[in-house]
């Protein structure tokens, strides 16, 4: 078995688990004051049976191991203790924790003690005295890393740290089942094409590790790229199909390892010209580096580095990463089974802070979220600020997902009153407002305009000249779609295939649109999938309205990148749309084209012109999530039980309480057919 790194793409060992012993001590003489109860954050639940399933492994020169924000090696320093008063009891691990980095260095992971700490619920006093099972987070303030420990109590007052990994392997991929969660070879049984063997060993090569524990992908992986930019980062929203891969596959530790590290980077103090992002605010991606500690040769430790869009080329906080944390949370929960990672209080409240942050009132009167530009998927200027639909459809699932999981006490229950209403008014206003198919622009052709009235039509004054000359030849007599905003005098016609498709997976969409959705892209298949699925927007912009909206973007020329480029990671999400509406047979067509050329082309980004026949000009080559898409997109079509874990149906309970259109006679109900007329 291959040594392993601490650090960037590895071959990994399996994870050990560690007896810890309490003793009275203090941190290197220094106790950290005393914390509040709303700074403690004690879970007790019962094992999942995963949790029971795995074997606890044994290290012969290790006893200890913290799973923190550093990961110190440091020949020097032998012990580590924890103290404080509000804890009970205090800590100390001896010994450190070894890991082969090809020099004769132990590695301590070792924790930054918090000065203060956020505010919590208070309301975990049931939890306090469980016995089976503790967990304690502290979220640090300022600039301060935070610690988490799980521990299992055992009958002799010994505690084993909860700490596994994955293992990877450069062997071929086969078909044979793998024992804990080592990950070698896919679960999956069946026959496994060359192509997907191939796409196993690109994903798993691209895992990256933090203190001996895996904690991401990287977005690419081309060994032959010598400017990876931030390429080598772990991006949320790039590991998500990579997650949902590892979760089919029956692996489901990286992903937890995942969802708890992005936590713990959840309302870092970084800023762009001294100004804090809002609480709760996610990171776009992270990196793992080693770095020196205390300016000593012979110390180093690993940090994750954040960006919270202050590396970003324009500067621009990510809106969705928070959203896609919460989704995928849902889907970790789905597929294995393990509810417990969303009933702890630490998963609890970033929940809450993530919703807290979008549902805050503001000067906007939409149900819908006000954005900038670059602050999703479509990272550059695009002429997407505003209310595009691809947050709004993420905006409904996190929702959805949320209500979910979230647990219903006194500190929860007016979030979860404004969930419902903000569900409830976000689905009309979608399904009203920015739905059109030839019955709609023919209404909107025939608009009247400067109305004033609560009774207006033209609710936005939209001007009839908006609609562009390419929709009215181009719109199908059967089927429809979601514009891609919708501001005062403005609709932004063009079709934003991410968007669309959570629309449908969500049901942010009634079920009439969803169908003409599919409808849509099965009637316009030459231009929105043609040799390569699926086109991330459709019709490119050119001439001065590239110059005008794009600044003159150079790499979102004409039917290149974001701008009508296509791009195979839509793949899944294509795939699970499809599945949803009882029609498999588009996506496995779709899967079919990207098949025959992705292995071929080196796995790229994304591909350019407007039947997508050229690899992208900036297309970065193993590109992780373009393969994570690909095999998710596989896994989905061979089991559809497990797509149904990752789509909600229609909620017919929400529409009955819905009350957002405005009439004569006061307040009236969504229609559940289709938009109300």
């Amino acid at each position: 078995m291959k040594s392993s790194t601490c650090i960037g793409i590895s071959s990994m060992k399996p994870c050990c688990r560690f007896l810890v012993s309490y003793r009275s001590s203090s941190i290197i003489g220094f106790s950290p004051p005393k914390m509040s109860r709303s700074g403690i954050r004690n879970l007790s639940k019962s094992l999942s049976k995963a949790v029971d399933r795995r074997r606890l492994h044994s290290c012969k020169h290790s006893k200890s191991q913290i799973i923190g924000y550093k990961c110190v090696a440091d020949p020097n320093r032998r012990a580590f203790s924890v103290s404080d008063s509000s804890w009970g009891q205090s800590r100390v691990f001896s010994d450190s924790f070894r890991v082969d980095k090809g020099r004769s260095r132990d590695v301590l992971v070792i924790p930054r003690v918090a000065s203060d700490f956020r505010n919590h619920s208070t309301s975990v006093e049931h939890h306090v005295n469980e016995k089976n099972f503790e967990r304690i987070y502290i979220q640090g303030g300022l600039n301060v890393k935070p610690l988490v420990i799980e521990r299992i109590e055992t009958g002799d007052g010994l505690v084993k740290e909860d700490n596994t990994g994955i293992n990877v392997s450069e062997s071929d991929v086969n078909t044979n089942n793998v024992e804990g969660s080592n990950l070698t070879e896919p679960r999956i049984e069946r026959e496994v094409s060359e192509i997907e063997k191939e796409a196993w060993n690109i994903l798993c090569g691209a895992v990256v590790s933090y203190c001996g524990n895996p904690v991401g992908t990287v977005a690419a992986n081309d060994p032959a790229d010598k400017q990876p930019l931030n390429y080598d980062q772990i991006f949320i929203r790039d590991f998500v199909p990579s997650a949902l891969a590892f979760l089919l596959n029956g692996e489901a530790e990286i992903v937890k390892n995942f969802l708890l590290h992005t936590l713990q980077l959840q309302s870092w103090e970084k800023t762009v010209d001294c100004y804090s992002p809002g609480q709760g605010l996610m990171p776009a991606s992270f990196k793992v580096q080693t770095v020196p500690r205390d300016g000593s040769p012979e110390a180093f430790e690993e940090v994750l580095d954040p960006d919270f869009g202050e590396s970003a080329i324009g500067r621009v906080a990510p809106v969705d990463s928070g959203l896609w944390w919460i989704i995928l949370l849902r889907a970790y929960g789905k597929i294995t089974g393990d509810y417990s990672l969303q009933d702890r209080v630490d998963v609890q409240t970033g929940i809450r802070l993530i919703l807290n942050l979008c549902l805050t009132d503001g000067f906007d009167m939409f149900p819908s979220l006000l954005v900038t530009d670059g602050s999703c998927m479509i990272d550059r200027r695009m002429g997407i600020h505003g209310h595009p639909l691809e947050i709004q459809a993420l905006f409904y699932s996190a929702l959805r997902c949320s209500r979910e999981m979230l647990t219903v006490n006194d500190a929860t229950k007016n979030l979860v009153a404004a969930i419902n209403n903000r569900l409830s008014a976000l689905s009309f206003h979608i399904r009203e407002y920015y739905w059109v198919d030839i019955k709609k622009i023919n209404e909107i052709y025939r608009y009247n305009t400067e109305e004033y009235s609560t009774d207006a039509i033209n609710k936005f004054n939209i001007y009839p000249d908006q609609i562009p000359s390419w929709l009215v030849d181009w719109i199908p007599d059967e089927g429809g779609y979601f514009i891609g905003n919708l501001q005062p005098a403005h609709m932004d016609f063009r079709f934003f295939t991410l968007g669309n498709l959570w629309a449908i997976v969500s049901s942010l969409g009634t079920p009439k649109q969803n169908k003409d959705v599919l409808d849509l892209i099965e009637a316009k298949w030459d231009d929105l999938v043609a040799n390569m699925p699926l086109k991330i927007i459709y019709p490119a912009l050119e001439s001065d309205e590239w110059r005008i909206i794009t600044g003159s973007d150079p790499k979102n020329t004409p039917w290149s990148y974001h701008n009508g480029g296509s791009w195979p990671t839509l793949l899944w999400q294509f795939t699970l749309a499809c599945i949803k509406m009882g029609k498999p047979e588009l996506a496995q067509r779709a899967v079919a084209l990207a098949e025959e050329r992705l292995a071929v082309d080196q796995w790229p980004e994304y591909y350019d012109t407007r039947s997508g026949r050229f690899i992208g000009k900036q297309s970065r080559l193993y590109q992780t999530w373009t393969v994570a898409g690909f095999l998710t997109s596989k896994m989905l079509l061979q089991n559809p039980e497990k797509a149904s874990l990752l789509f909600w149906e229609e909620d017919y309970e929400l529409l009955e309480t819905c009350v957002c259109g405005l009439s004569k006679n006061g307040r009236r109900k969504c229609s559940r057919l289709g938009p109300i007329s």
